[in-house]
């Protein structure tokens, strides 16, 4: 097998060839294999893992040793043996050094082989040891984080007990080598990856061995105190701070700044370093430390240190104000450094840097810089709480635009709002109080923003990586289900639970809940669904009910199966989706005629490759799109010819047969949630594009929803699955042909059925700006909006020729005497900034932003002459038509915080009043951060909230 392989690998056959050989080679390793067979495929597919001539041979190796390791796992053993790898960790692998990256990969992808065998134990004594050896040897930050992953994934690798001190220690001093000598973007992230990735390796090592803290800590003093003028310490040693527990800080200051060992020099040296660290931009607390060595100085009256370190340091700290990622941090340490030298003027009479004229006119045009006067002053004493719109921001906590949009939508859906926050739930921590607790900060807290943190904790789905940006829609499909299945899950707790005594039945049943799983656990001590109506909270305001009608085109047998869904998933059409070049990036996809076919769900279309617009302006002339929501919903309702590769296996012919496929809608939602399927899978380029199509907005339109005045024959039974997306189950037909024949049939077989146009009215809006779902920002339009706003709408009967939604009828809709809201009713909410907006900027966002498109919309069911309504929260017997009273857990809460927040501003207003006596050498442009474009992720809007995420702002 091993010589059929290697001949295969580097003959000249056709790849699709060779491909389909090493498949056949791979499903042989399920069969019985001798042992010198394994041996001599184990030897080659590491030959060509390491030595490969191309990509595609170290594939076939990976791909076959990984087959054959896992079905011969104790042949694979032995041929990992210790000699094996203590040869390939001391001398290489034929022309591979041993510090090759390459050799570290093969060990680790290698070890995972063997995870679960008592192999990696008997290699551990090994591992520990060569490790050891390595990182004595000083090697690179790309070694060193190859091997953080490895003794991250196998943690009986790491060095124990006094060796695992010396290896802590020889760690701390590799960090100090961490030199970045890259300038370019890219460089610079795997940079600082790298040094993240050890850095959080030896955190672990400290918390499972507290004993070899105190060892590195000494050592990394003893590197930031050396004297020696060639050897100068790497920043990266910043990173280690965060890791240091705030705890200790009283008793090391207190060591270092009363030992009689440490020579003033040293600790000038030290103290200097720390300042430097301030430029790092991903260590937190290092603000904390330096100013607790300050004052840990001045209380054991070492004044000659603080004076030469404030002289030689105050201009640097200042300078790093210019970068917001790193400003906080250096603003505390200034501030106290100013205070502090109270002895002399000297540290005011510095020829500190002035800003050139092409920084004062780029801060000029983003807002204009109060000057230095006694207005100045005044300002910095002035209490930053809420923005003139009365609503509250939140904070982005690295890369969660996705969800801080989604919450403010949900929180803007007024009706849902009102009943969440009308639930008593006492003393329970599931989602759904959590989701209370946030409702009622962003209604009541005096905070400009407010931080999420809780909430994301408990409703990031498990397959998210923290600190990565998300799909939004993916987010609230899966919160709305996560939140859908509590209610249920307590609903039938209580009808299979004997009924409990009043006053301990929560605090017991909560208990015993927090131990339990979520799908387990009871959502809250009362049930909130509607009596009489079973239905949840989520699917009586976003649940809806779609049938789809399958009719065999040669027996004319139908079969109907009706099934939930929370929202539609809109496909472009294939004639639609065309993205355009640099000549036509301002036109909108040609005109939509009637397209066949449904969609493919979830958040990605597969409607064929895209090509990315070439435009890189910010703003473009403003074009009316041809395309519109209506139009989207059209194509998902449209009648679809099944046929071809889709053939429809009918029961009655018991064959596969040419059939048509109509969906329709019989039960509306009251909220209705439409994702615009933006993200395209190009088979051409197998990559993820994004349809920057312009899509109109209508504010309002009408939804067609079948009346169930007729009973359909139904070949099948309904089987309606709750919680999943009827889109995920619908895939496109390609075909233009047939769509006649297809609406004529539906026109004859639903003659008989009637059509309700139901009217909707736009509440909210999710924009994604960025080219791909994996990048980008999201921000967020919305406007508080009830089942009565806008207009009350007579039922309008109409066959399902009719049925479909068009711009003219949506057009004469708005062109009724609605209610006109004000230009003030819409809001803009991008992470931590709220300001206030109007319909004409939502609609226009793309076509002045050219990458900033909307992704999910939320429509409000108007009411129906005739028609039952939803009717709002009850509290206390009576029905409330407004905001429900504020329970008192939630009061307590908000109070405490909002206290909280008032003492946090007067403090800070006395500091600030303490710094005004040195405005003179402070230039500070108003604003200079926060007046960027809405679709942008700034330091204070989003893309982490001023976390790692704008390369541009590092500082080094």
């Amino acid at each position: 097998m091993d010589k059929i392989l290697e001949a295969l690998v580097s003959s000249s056959h056709p790849l699709t060839v060779k491909r389909a050989i090493v498949k056949k080679v791979m499903e042989a390793a399920e069969k019985e294999v001798t042992e010198e067979q394994c041996q001599a495929l184990y030897h080659l597919t590491t030959r060509l893992i390491l030595q490969g001539e191309d990509a595609f041979q170290r594939q076939v190796g990976l791909q076959v040793q990984e087959a054959y390791a896992r079905y011969h796992r104790d042949e694979f053993a032995r041929f990992f043996s210790k000699e094996f790898v203590l040869g390939l960790l001391q001398q290489g692998y034929g022309s591979l050094d041993c510090r090759d990256p390459a050799i570290l990969d093969f060990l680790h992808s290698s070890l995972r082989l063997l995870i679960s065998c008592p192999a990696v134990l008997e290699l551990a004594p090994l591992l520990q040891t060569e490790v050891l050896r390595i990182i004595c040897e000083r090697p690179e930050p790309a070694t060193c984080a190859k091997l953080a992953t490895i003794l991250t994934d196998f943690p009986q690798c790491v060095p124990r007990e006094k060796a695992g001190v010396l290896f802590c220690q020889q760690l701390v001093r590799t960090f100090a080598y961490f030199n970045c000598p890259a300038t370019e973007e890219q460089e610079l992230r795997e940079y600082v990856t790298q040094v993240t990735r050890v850095s959080v390796l030896l955190q672990g090592i400290w918390k499972a061995e507290p004993a070899t803290l105190l060892p590195s800590l000494q050592e990394v003093f003893a590197i930031i105190s050396s004297t020696d003028p060639s050897f100068e310490p790497s920043i990266a040693l910043a990173s280690l701070v965060q890791h240091i527990p705030l705890q200790m800080i009283t008793v090391l200051i207190k060591s270092l700044t009363t030992d009689q060992n440490v020579k003033d020099a040293s600790m000038t040296q030290a103290l200097c370093r720390m300042i430097d660290w301030l430029s790092w931009p991903l260590a937190n607390h290092v603000d904390t430390w330096v100013i607790a060595l300050l004052k840990g100085l001045a209380a054991v009256q070492k004044f000659t240190i603080l004076i030469d370190v404030t002289l030689l340091k105050i201009e640097q700290v200042f300078n790093r104000l210019w970068y917001p990622i790193v400003r906080q941090g250096a603003l505390v340490v200034l501030s106290h450094m100013l205070l502090s030298f109270q002895h002399s003027p000297e540290a005011f009479h510095l020829e500190l840097p002035k800003p050139n004229e092409e920084k004062i006119k780029f801060f000029l045009n983003q807002s204009a810089w109060t000057s230095q006067s006694n207005s100045f002053a005044s300002g910095l004493l002035k209490i930053t709480g809420k923005s003139e719109t009365g609503k509250t921001g939140l904070v982005n906590l690295g890369n969660t635009c996705y969800m801080n949009s989604i919450i403010q939508i949900l929180f803007m859906a007024t009706d849902f709002r009102r009943h969440v926050m009308s639930l008593h739930l006492n003393g329970s921590n599931t989602l759904m109080k959590k989701l209370q607790l946030l409702f009622a900060f962003l209604a009541h807290t005096q905070r400009a923003a407010y931080s999420p943190r809780s909430f994301l904790e408990g409703s990031r789905p498990p397959w998210f990586t923290a600190g990565s940006q998300q799909d939004c829609s993916e987010y609230l499909r899966f919160l709305l289900d996560r939140l859908h299945e509590e209610e249920k899950t307590l609903s039938a707790f209580q009808v299979t639970s004997p009924k409990p005594e009043p006053a301990t039945t929560s605090a017991e049943t909560l208990n015993n809940a927090a131990s339990q799983p979520v799908a387990d656990m009871p959502l809250h001590p009362e049930p909130v669904a509607a009596k009489g109506d079973g239905r949840t909270l989520v699917e009586r305001m976003f649940g809806g009910r779609l049938s789809t009608a399958i009719r065999c085109l040669q027996c004319h047998s139908l079969s109907e199966k009706e099934e939930p869904f929370t929202d539609l998933s809109l496909a472009f059409c294939p004639s639609m989706s065309k993205c355009h070049g640099p000549n036509d990036e301002h036109k909108s996809s040609s005109s939509v005629g009637p397209c066949q076919g449904a969609v493919n769900g979830g958040s990605e279309s597969s409607e064929g490759s895209v090509k990315e617009g070439a435009g890189t302006r910010m703003e473009r002339p403003v074009v009316e799109p041809t395309l519109s929501v209506p139009d989207l919903v059209d194509y998902f309702l449209a009648p679809e010819i099944l046929e071809n590769e889709n053939c429809y296996f009918c029961e009655r012919c018991a064959s596969l047969q040419r059939a048509e496929k109509v969906m329709q809608v019989v039960a509306a939602p009251e909220y209705l949630i439409l994702t615009l399927l933006r993200f395209s899978y190009d088979a051409t380029c197998h990559v993820r594009r994004k349809i920057l199509d312009n899509v109109g907005i209508p504010l309002h339109m009408s939804l067609p929803l079948r009346q169930h005045g007729i009973s359909v024959t139904s070949s099948s039974s309904d089987s309606p699955e709750s919680g999943e997306n009827l889109a995920k189950k619908l895939k496109p037909s390609q075909k233009e042909d047939g769509m006649t024949e297809n609406r004529t049939n539906s026109e004859s077989n639903d003659s008989d059925s009637e059509m309700l146009s139901v009217p909707y009215v736009l509440s909210s809006v999710v924009v994604h700006s960025g080219m791909s779902s994996e990048s980008g920002h999201y921000y967020s339009y919305g406007r508080n909006v009830s089942n009565t706003d806008g207009y009350v709408a007579h039922p309008s009967s109409k066959s399902l020729e009719s049925s479909s939604l068009s711009e003219s009828s949506t057009a004469s809709q708005e062109e009724m005497g609605c209610a006109d809201h004000k230009s003030t009713d819409w809001f803009l909410f991008n992470d931590s900034r709220v300001t206030f907006t109007n319909s004409e900027s939502l609609r226009n966002v793309t076509g002045r932003f050219p990458k900033d498109t909307a992704y999910v919309l939320i429509y409000r069911k108007q009411e129906v002459s005739g028609q039952p309504s939803n009717p709002g929260p009850v509290v206390n017997g009576s029905r409330l038509s407004g905001e429900p009273p504020l329970q008192k857990e939630l009061m307590d809460a908000i109070t405490k915080d909002n206290k909280l927040f008032l003492q946090e501003q007067e403090l800070n207003a006395r500091a600030r009043a303490l710094q005004a006596t040195s405005a003179s050498c402070s230039f500070r442009p108003n604003g200079s951060d926060d007046n960027e474009p809405p679709g942008s992720c700034g330091p204070s809007g989003g893309g982490g909230g001023g976390g790692f995420n704008t390369i541009s702002r590092l500082v080094f």
